[in-house]
């Protein structure tokens, strides 16, 4: 019973990593209408900044945190200005054309200045386990920062998009973009800050996955950059509460699926339980049905 209870905490913690990378990829798709495939990689520019901020420039773990978040808001809104901008009124296939091409762009640029061999990160969580039931079970530090950094986020974020001014011209655009510019929205200011706001979340996400998973490599957001997408999609994309849910369910699904069934074939049974909820509801769980005139 305690190690189901181990491994779902753990599926927990993946999970919110998992919704923390979302949650840019659903506000950018929600606001923008893109996919922002390069997400994952911005990630990866997260976690080597991190890196070289602690391990090489010796400042403290909450400076190289902010830093790295820094570093990672300015080129999300670098990539956006050159490369997304002036695909806004293209067709949906050139833009993920250019954001595989990005994407492959820093996985290369990372390969130049950092080299292929991994890099050892060391955890920015300071906190040391936690013993219950007389040391049957162990929670680790990394596990109850992660899952706490996930429910704060997502709250502020909800908070954020309906309580302010900022937050409510981001609802205006992603509902209609002509009609907000006639309202007085600043549009390029709007998107230009959503991709500020998910790479910041790349950033922290980064962070939290090399802690709980110690390597770094130029490739190290590829795969959850996927998975988070799939999560995002799951929940219903450009929902924040469907991108928390459908984090969770795919960081739970992998961890028991490696648990009691097969290290080899997780990621598979991940992607199968997309594909049938998908069937069942095309949307995902917290997605709505757009209707478009003809």
């Amino acid at each position: 019973m305690m190690s189901f209870i181990s491994y779902l905490l753990s599926g927990v913690s993946l999970g919110s990593i998992y919704a923390i990378i979302a949650l840019g990829y659903t506000m950018v798709y929600g606001i923008a209408k893109m996919l922002n495939f390069a997400h994952g990689d911005i990630l990866m520019v997260g976690g080597y900044a991190a890196f070289i901020a602690l391990n090489q420039m010796g400042l403290p773990i909450l400076v190289s945190t902010l830093l790295s978040m820094v570093i990672c808001t300015l080129l999300g809104v670098v990539i956006e200005k050159v490369a997304y901008k002036p695909l806004r009124q293209a067709n949906s296939l050139n833009v993920l054309i250019t954001a595989i091409g990005v994407s492959y762009l820093l996985q290369n640029l990372a390969l130049l200045l950092f080299g292929a061999n991994p890099k050892s990160f060391t955890s920015f969580v300071p906190i040391k386990p936690v013993k219950l039931a007389g040391g049957a079970l162990t929670i680790s530090g990394e596990t109850i920062v992660t899952i706490l950094c996930c429910l704060i986020i997502v709250g502020g974020l909800v908070t954020f998009i309906n309580k302010t001014k900022a937050g409510q011209a981001m609802l205006a655009v992603s509902e209609d973009k002509g009609a907000a510019t006639l309202m007085g929205v600043d549009v390029n200011k709007t998107i230009s800050m959503t991709f500020a706001i998910g790479s910041a979340l790349a950033a922290i996400g980064g962070i939290l996955m090399c802690s709980a998973y110690p390597t770094l490599t130029p490739t190290t957001g590829a795969m959850p950059g996927i998975k988070a997408f799939v999560a995002a999609v799951l929940g219903g994309i450009g929902s924040i509460p469907g991108a928390f849910i459908g984090g969770i369910i795919l960081g739970v699904l992998e961890n028991l699926s490696k648990a009691y069934i097969s290290s080899k074939l997780s990621d598979a049974i991940v992607f199968s339980v997309l594909i049938i909820v998908l069937l069942v509801k095309p949307t995902g769980i917290l997605g709505k049905k757009i209707m478009e005139k003809v």
